[in-house]
C-alpha cells in the first residue's frame, strides 16, 4: 500500500512540475483603481490556491473549537455522573 501511495505522489508531482513548466507566461491582474500586477501564470494559480485553502481552513476552525468545548463539557458531565453513581453504590453498613 505504501508503494502505491508513493507512486501516486510521484505521478501527481510530475504532473504539477509539467503543468508549471508549461504555464510560465506572464499575465496581468487588474485590480481596483487601475492597479495592475504582472506575474507568471503558475505563481498566480499557486497563490490563489493557497489563499483558497487558507480561507477554507479558517472557516472550519470555529467549528473545530466549538466541538472541542462541547466534548470537554460532556467529559466533565460524564465524570460527575460516574462519581455520583459510584457514591450511590457504596455499601451503607
Amino acid at each position: 500500500m505504501t508503494l502505491f501511495t508513493w507512486l501516486l505522489r510521484l505521478v501527481i508531482f510530475v504532473f504539477l512540475v509539467l503543468f508549471a513548466t508549461q504555464n510560465t507566461e506572464n499575465v496581468v491582474i487588474n485590480f481596483v483603481l487601475g492597479h495592475q500586477w504582472q506575474a507568471p501564470l503558475v505563481i498566480l494559480l499557486l497563490g490563489f490556491f493557497a489563499g483558497g485553502a487558507m480561507l477554507g481552513i479558517l472557516s472550519v476552525l470555529s467549528l473545530i473549537f466549538r466541538q472541542r468545548r462541547e466534548i470537554s463539557r460532556l467529559k466533565r458531565a460524564l465524570s460527575r455522573e460516574q462519581a455520583a453513581l459510584a457514591a450511590s453504590k457504596l455499601p451503607t453498613a
